[in-house]
């Protein structure tokens, strides 16, 4: 039986949800139907996002924080598992897909009552708990890296890779160059190829610890180089004024919605590790400082940095330890060994699974048939 109808939930953030809506995409770009079942407190915004996509999605009632509303996750699962009922009557998928999160519980018993196929995709080297949780209902687990928790899991896992954004992957090969002359265009800037471009980047919520070291470091750097830092929403102001002396271009922006322009003209990123960022740089090969967000479920970020710093594709240090000097120590070894870091570039880009939507769907048809 060939995979015709597919259903997905990925209900909670972000980092379900747009893996989701890349796979999504690609059943659609296969000529298959496809429906996303959300779940989450951003469903609205997240169902809006789906059909400009032209990708049909339905919201289901909010699901509660288990750990902080136990009574109120309780009755939401109650709820939220007739009215996923009802939708996967209307649509008739021949499998389920979930993203994680315990958000999606309501459509995940939902498809153990109507016996339907469950699939489950982890973005991170850890498989989080929800995701260990419904592995005892579901055929097969695809990460985003290689697990080091497997053997918790009841079904079978595979390593398919994270899905990223179809509009990402068409940019991978967008020269330093041309990404320099589009963000000059675009934001207003004049930097030039010639000289190292830094890149900053926190995620949409911004990294604290990235927002008061960086300007310290780079304002006291006689190096020639040029700045993008992406503060996060609501840190953009406080940040802008660490950069009040700065003697070299830059480009401050709270988010950027062209990550694909950032990441082209980037020598050197400082980021967090998610799943999703950490598949982003490594799709561009990016030469990269990993500081894992120490406040992630279970350290999943520490997980995902040290999976590339063990192959050599990227430096990792611990948010505590992200100071004033152990920065100023590795710009040091960067503008002093370009090559040798340009090598870690090569590393990242060799781990990089730029098909990972496809892998997936391709596990779920073979296990169909």
């Amino acid at each position: 039986m060939s995979l015709e109808r597919l259903a997905i939930t990925c209900g909670g953030t972000g980092g379900h949800f747009f893996p989701g809506l890349s796979i999504a995409r690609e059943v659609k770009s296969q000529g298959k139907e496809v429906l996303i079942l959300l779940s989450g407190e951003h469903s609205a915004a997240q169902k809006e996002i789906a059909e400009k996509f032209g990708i049909t999605a339905v919201a289901l009632p909010n699901m509660p924080n288990p750990r902080k509303t136990p009574f109120r996750f309780i009755c939401g699962l109650i709820g939220g598992f007739f009215a996923a009922l009802s939708q996967l009557r209307k649509f008739k998928p021949q499998a389920l897909l979930g993203m994680g999160s315990f958000a999606t519980s309501p459509l995940v018993a939902a498809a153990w009552w109507r016996r339907l196929p469950l699939f489950l995709h982890d973005g991170n080297a850890r498989i989080g708990k929800a995701n260990r949780v419904f592995s005892r209902s579901a055929r097969v687990l695809g990460t985003g890296f290689p697990a080091v928790n497997s053997q918790n899991c009841r079904c079978r896992v595979v390593c398919t890779g994270m899905p990223v954004r179809p509009e990402l992957r068409q940019f991978t090969g967008l020269s330093k160059a041309d990404a320099i002359a589009e963000l000059n265009a675009v934001f207003g800037v004049d930097f030039t190829a010639d000289l190292p471009v830094i890149l900053v980047t926190g995620g949409s919520q911004g990294a604290a610890i990235f927002n008061q070291v960086m300007p310290e470091v780079l304002c006291g750097r006689t190096e020639k180089f040029q700045l993008i830092h992406l503060t996060g929403k609501g840190k953009f102001e406080e940040t802008v004024q660490g950069y009040q002396h700065a003697g070299f271009p830059k480009l401050l922006l709270d988010s950027c919605s062209q990550m694909e322009l950032c990441l082209g003209a980037a020598d050197l990123v400082f980021s967090r590790s998610g799943g999703s960022t950490a598949a982003e740089l490594s799709l561009f090969g990016k030469v990269s400082v990993l500081v894992p967000y120490p406040y992630a479920a279970e350290g999943h970020q520490t997980d995902n940095a040290a999976y590339f710093e063990s192959h050599g594709a990227a430096k990792m240090v611990a948010n505590s330890e992200f100071t004033v000097a152990k920065v100023d120590s590795l710009l040091d070894d960067f503008f002093g060994n370009r090559e040798k870091w340009a090598q870690m570039g090569t590393a990242m880009r060799e781990l990089a699974v730029p098909d990972a939507a496809a892998k997936m769907v391709a596990e779920i048809s073979a296990a169909l048939d």
